[in-house]
């Protein structure tokens, strides 16, 4: 009988597969065709879709000296870490007496945080930079970490309260009758066991910071300062005949967060599970 049902069901849902099959492809042709761009010799005129005869190096050499390649990945590191360490800091702090202490207020406070993150952010550009300027925080590190930083706080709240919501407070009750207070109480008995949803949040906030555009575009205004969308944005138009050389720009500048991506995955889906199941 079981063997019939899971014929039947694996007969009737044949499209599934194809429709995450062309998911999957739609997804990652672009990739597809920026590595096999950026492998291509200049003198390679084939179609671009297909594979390079042969792995030319030159590209991501003119790239990396023409392009300011290596000085936008440490400006795009420096704010990810930047981004990545105020978050989880914050998140989880701000997200256990949210969670253990449910009064009205803390009810109120946890929709309220959820109502920002239905506001787009460009909606409120112009303030924001307006405050930046008041301030002289444009193309600054800590203007633009303080900027990203505070339009992601109020998803990494969420994840840490729902996760900690699933955390059983005799822990918090038997640490507290041997004496701990409650900072000691989080540092020692709730922040080791949130593991799981930092990699959640790491991973996340992460790739989001490094992707970062919106918001670079205005503050990071010196070349200098700025990060790797807005350095392959500029080498795409300034090298628009020799897109071999943009491409490996481009290529070097996703590679890291897919490398960190492939690394954490395993507890990124887990912390993920975690947090909106458990929660």
């Amino acid at each position: 009988m079981a063997k019939n049902t899971n014929a039947y069901l694996k007969k009737n849902q044949w499209w599934k597969f194809v429709i995450s099959f062309l998911v999957i492809v739609i997804y990652l042709l672009p990739i597809y065709a920026v590595i096999a761009m950026a492998f291509k010799s200049p003198q390679d005129l084939g179609p671009r879709l297909q594979l390079p005869r042969g792995l030319y190096l030159g590209s991501f050499q003119k790239s990396i000296r023409n392009g300011n390649i290596l000085n936008a990945l440490k400006n795009t590191a420096i704010i990810t870490l930047g981004v990545v360490s105020i978050e989880v800091f914050a998140g989880c702090l701000a997200s256990y007496p949210l969670a253990r202490n449910r009064s009205r207020m803390n009810k109120a406070i946890l929709n309220f945080i959820l109502a920002i993150m239905m506001i787009p952010t460009l909606s409120i550009v112009a303030g924001v930079y307006k405050l930046l300027v008041t301030v002289k925080a444009v193309s600054t590190y800590w203007g633009i970490i303080c900027v990203t930083a505070a339009f992601g706080l109020p998803l990494s709240i969420f994840l840490y309260s729902n996760f900690i919501r699933a955390i059983p407070v005799s822990l918090d009750e038997a640490a507290a009758i041997d004496g701990a207070s409650v900072f000691q109480t989080f540092i020692h008995v709730i922040l080791p066991q949130l593991a799981p949803v930092t990699v959640s949040v790491i991973i996340m906030k992460g790739i989001g910071a490094w992707n970062e555009f919106d918001f670079s575009l205005y503050v990071l205004q010196k070349s200098n300062m700025y990060n790797i969308t807005l350095t392959i944005k500029q080498f795409f138009s300034e090298s628009a005949t020799d897109l071999n050389a943009a491409a490996a720009g481009a290529l070097l500048g996703i590679l890291p967060p897919i490398l960190i991506y492939l690394f954490l995955q395993r507890y990124f889906v887990q912390g993920a599970i975690d947090s909106a199941v458990k929660g």
